[in-house]
């Protein structure tokens, strides 16, 4: 096998770890990939993992154990979020964006896949040691930046729907009181979810909670826990808050014909 520069395995490295985070590679992985010792691998983990904290993109961990090997994941420099946030605020405060029926229009966000993808990543960072066995979102808007959170987790995806589907088998349905007080149905294959093991609720917005405490219930069916609820956005000041504890990326204040939308960075980003 052809000896490999160093300036190449670096370059292979990044590629191969940036393009699957959070998934652990071992030594011996990129060992068998250069025809390289496990010292030499060790030294180039070492460089990459400076370098990535040097510019800010991101973590290289070292992980111990019989399983061990080397991961990355995705990390803001401090300010970094809030200012990549606070973009997506300016967009929705462009004119135009509030519908009849004082309804925000920001689907053209949530299908941006630089845009999901950055949202998906703040998600993550939050929740790399909370143990996530998988997402679940409710069909459909918050599929992407879910997806996309799902990813940075390297964990599956998992979508509730309004009724069961033929081709998912065997289905658990529960009722829920959404917005409005309206009773909604929710279905979640029985395939899907194994029991015993921790979720992380991501949705596209959240008025009160109601769909919410809706996927809640659905775990508590399955004995599964939840190690917390992520949204794209959420009411400031909401009628009734359902549930506690969420984590929201923007507050949105009051919609209003003709005014501008009232929308703000939450807290907890930096």
């Amino acid at each position: 096998m052809d000896k490999f520069k160093r300036n190449e395995r670096l370059a292979v490295m990044t590629q191969v770890l940036t393009a699957a985070p959070n998934r652990i590679f071992t030594l011996s992985h990129f060992c068998e990939m250069f025809g390289a010792a496990k010292s030499t691998v060790s030294e180039d983990a070492a460089i990459l993992a400076e370098t990535m904290q040097t510019f800010g993109l991101g973590v290289v961990e070292t992980v111990t154990g019989a399983a061990g090997g080397m991961r990355y994941r995705p990390m803001s420099q401090a300010g970094e979020g809030r200012r990549f946030v606070e973009k997506i605020c300016d967009m929705l405060r462009t004119p135009g964006r509030v519908l009849p029926g004082g309804y925000l229009y920001f689907s053209d966000i949530l299908s941006d896949p630089q845009l999901v993808s950055g949202m998906g990543r703040l998600f993550a960072a939050q929740y790399y040691d909370a143990g996530v066995d998988f997402v679940l979102t409710m069909e459909t808007k918050g599929i992407p930046v879910a997806l996309m959170t799902a990813e940075a987790l390297h964990v599956p995806l998992i979508i509730a729907r309004h009724s069961s589907k033929v081709y998912e088998g065997s289905a658990v349905n529960i009722n829920y009181v959404a917005g409005k007080g309206v009773i909604e149905t929710m279905s979640l294959s029985r395939r899907a979810v194994k029991e015993g093991g921790t979720a992380l609720i991501v949705d596209d917005f959240m008025r009160g909670g109601g769909t919410a405490r809706g996927m809640l219930a659905m775990l508590n069916e399955f004995n599964v826990r939840c190690a917390g609820m992520c949204f794209v956005m959420s009411l400031e000041h909401p009628v009734q808050r359902l549930v506690e504890g969420e984590r929201a990326l923007m507050l949105l204040g009051d919609v209003q014909d003709g005014a501008p939308v009232q929308v703000r960075v939450a807290d907890w980003v930096n």
